[in-house]
C-alpha cells in the first residue's frame, strides 16, 4: 500500500485502502492516478492538482479542496458528503472540467456559484445541496434524487434531468431552456407558477 508525501509528483499510480481521515496533504500532484477504497474523510487537499483521476469506493466525506484543482475527475460509488466544491480552484478559462459522479452520496455539497459545464451525475443522492448562482449548462444530471437541494439563479439550459426527482425548480428564476424532465418531474415545475392540475 503506497503513502502519499506532501510536495511529491505521481503518474499512474495507484492507491488503495488508504486510511488518511482527518490528514493534510499539500502541494501534491496526481496524473492519472486511481484511488481505491480509501478514506480521505475530513482530510485537508491544500494546493494539490489532481489530472484525469479515478476515484472507487472511496470517503471523502467533509475533505477540504482548498486552492486544489480538478480536470477530468472521476468519482464512483464514493461518499461526499458536506464537501464545499467552491474552496477548490477553479480557472476561468475552462467551462468544462470533465467532472463526472456515478452512484455517489453528495448530500449538503454545494456548487454555489460554480461554472462546471457538462457535469455528469448519474444515480446520485444530492440532497440539500447548494446549486444557486451557477452555470451547469450541458450536464447530465440522470437518476438523482436532488431532495430539497437548492436552485436559484442557476443556468440549466439543456441540462438532462431525466428519470430524477426532487427537483424543486422555480422556473422564473432559472434558466431552463432545453432541458429534459421527466414527465412526473415536469408537473412540480408547474407548482413554481402557481398553477394548479386537476385530472
Amino acid at each position: 500500500m503506497k503513502d502519499v508525501v506532501d510536495a511529491g509528483d505521481y503518474y499512474e499510480e495507484t492507491f488503495k485502502g488508504l486510511e488518511s481521515a482527518e490528514r493534510r496533504f499539500a502541494g501534491i500532484t496526481f496524473e492519472e492516478c486511481e484511488f481505491i477504497d480509501c478514506d480521505f474523510s475530513a482530510s485537508q487537499f491544500r494546493c494539490c492538482k489532481f489530472t484525469n483521476c479515478d476515484f472507487k469506493r472511496c470517503n471523502l466525506s467533509l475533505a477540504d479542496f482548498s486552492n486544489s484543482q480538478l480536470f477530468g475527475i472521476s468519482f464512483s460509488d464514493c461518499k461526499l458528503v458536506g464537501v464545499d466544491c467552491t474552496k477548490a480552484d477553479w480557472p476561468q478559462y475552462y467551462r468544462d472540467f470533465e467532472l463526472k459522479f456515478k452512484r455517489c452520496l453528495l448530500n449538503d455539497a454545494s456548487f454555489y456559484g460554480l461554472t462546471l459545464n457538462e457535469l455528469v451525475l448519474d444515480e446520485c443522492k444530492v440532497h440539500d445541496a447548494d446549486f444557486r448562482e451557477g452555470n451547469f449548462t450541458d450536464s447530465q444530471m440522470t437518476n438523482c434524487t436532488f431532495d430539497r437541494s437548492l436552485f436559484m439563479h442557476t443556468n440549466l439550459e439543456r441540462v438532462d434531468f431525466s428519470d430524477s426527482t426532487g427537483c424543486s425548480i422555480d422556473v422564473l428564476a432559472n434558466e431552463l431552456k432545453g432541458a429534459t424532465f421527466s414527465s412526473f418531474e415536469a408537473v412540480h415545475l408547474l407548482e413554481s407558477l402557481g398553477i394548479v392540475l386537476v385530472d
